[in-house]
């Protein structure tokens, strides 16, 4: 199989991530004779401080053309802290997902037996918890129209949601919870909200459709608390875009680690994978980050984009492995730590070494 992966290493710890990830993936192309050619942009606060725009037409050719993109990370201090910069880095990611149409932010949220002691919250409330998060990528707040007055002490955010944005991730969401466990949770704030309210009433509509899929509301404030306190009981969540921004880095502690969680966002002809986390401006250039979350960022890329599931789970193993095996950053791996690249190495190795075939 030959593909175009598009690679956006980004900022902070992005490119150090992001170099595991390929490192990995040229591991599979080895081991079961694939092509993947790589191709590499610039987006974020590097591409401001190359060329001055966070997502430069070039970026966007790149992107276009690609079979999958990967991306690492966007965010700096200098435009975090200046509240007065018109050019942000996350304009860039902004702008991408909008001009590809990757509207399902799709976020798996797993927790390993072997990390249950990193966990915060009690090992038998996290222990098992395997869920999904759909997050509506394109429309809602950080969409909507926005302003400030004249004089700056007032200033307007407008959540706009249309009956067409909700259907679409909402019948993607249906479909994988029919290969799940048939359930599905609407996270919304439908006693508040007019845009809940449309959401509600579209997804009662589409849920006539899926007989078999239980459906079940729940308030944003309320599922804060329960995806604490219960975990367990979610299968698919599906949401609009800023409370999964939200509920998801939430969830992310229930794995142990930010590091630990990929991500895909999907649109009708385009795909992009990620890490869930952020920058991490501290650690770049120190080699500590966890690469662990681009891994199997990678590891969607090659079940969803690419339809190569036995490559995918081989990933997953791998990780795994290492997990097990505590081959893993100083956040998770408080003696004898191993670095990003020690990471990627030994999950790399595994997927060209081990010798049982993943099923």
């Amino acid at each position: 199989m030959k593909k175009r992966i598009t690679v956006l290493p980004g900022d902070g710890i992005g490119p150090e991530v992001t170099a595991e990830a390929v490192k990995v993936l040229e591991a599979i192309a080895t081991r079961y004779n694939h092509e993947f050619i790589f191709s590499f942009g610039l987006i974020g606060a590097s591409a401001i401080d190359i060329i001055g725009n966070p997502f430069p037409k070039e970026t966007s050719k790149l992107c276009k053309e690609a079979d999958a993109i990967l991306l690492g990370a966007i965010g700096d201090p200098k435009y975090d802290n200046d509240p007065t910069a018109v050019v942000r880095p996350e304009q860039g990611l902004l702008a991408l997902r909008k001009e590809l149409d990757l509207y399902a932010n799709i976020r798996p949220v797993t927790c390993y037996d072997s990390l249950l002691g990193k966990v915060p919250i009690k090992a038998e409330i996290a222990k098992g918890v395997d869920f999904v998060v759909m997050r509506e990528l394109t429309g809602g707040i950080y969409f909507g129209k926005k302003g400030k007055d004249k004089d700056g002490e007032s200033a307007f955010d407008t959540c706009t949601y249309s009956k067409a944005e909700i259907s679409r991730i909402t019948e993607l969401s249906y479909s994988l919870a029919e290969k799940r466990n048939k359930k599905i949770t609407v996270i919304d704030k439908a006693n508040v909200l007019e845009t809940s309210r449309l959401w509600r009433k579209t997804v009662m509509e589409i849920a006539q459709n899926y007989p078999d899929v239980l459906t079940e509301f729940m308030y944003v404030d309320n599922a804060a608390m329960q995806i604490i306190l219960n975990p367990k009981q979610f299968d698919v969540i599906l949401t609009e875009n800023m409370f999964g921004d939200i509920l998801t880095d939430e969830a992310s502690v229930i794995g142990g680690s930010l590091g630990l969680l990929p991500s895909a966002s999907i649109g009708t002809n385009h795909a992009m994978y990620e890490p869930v986390h952020g920058s991490y401006p501290q650690a770049a250039g120190k080699n500590i980050a966890n690469p662990i979350g681009a891994i199997l960022s990678a590891a969607m890329m090659l079940e969803m984009s690419f339809d190569l599931s036995l490559e995918s789970s081989l990933v997953k193993r791998a990780v795994e492995e290492a997990i097990e095996k505590g081959c893993l950053t100083k956040e998770l791996q408080d003696v004898h730590p191993s670095s990003t690249k020690e990471v990627g190495d030994f999950i790399s190795s595994f997927v060209l070494n081990e010798m049982c075939e993943c099923v």
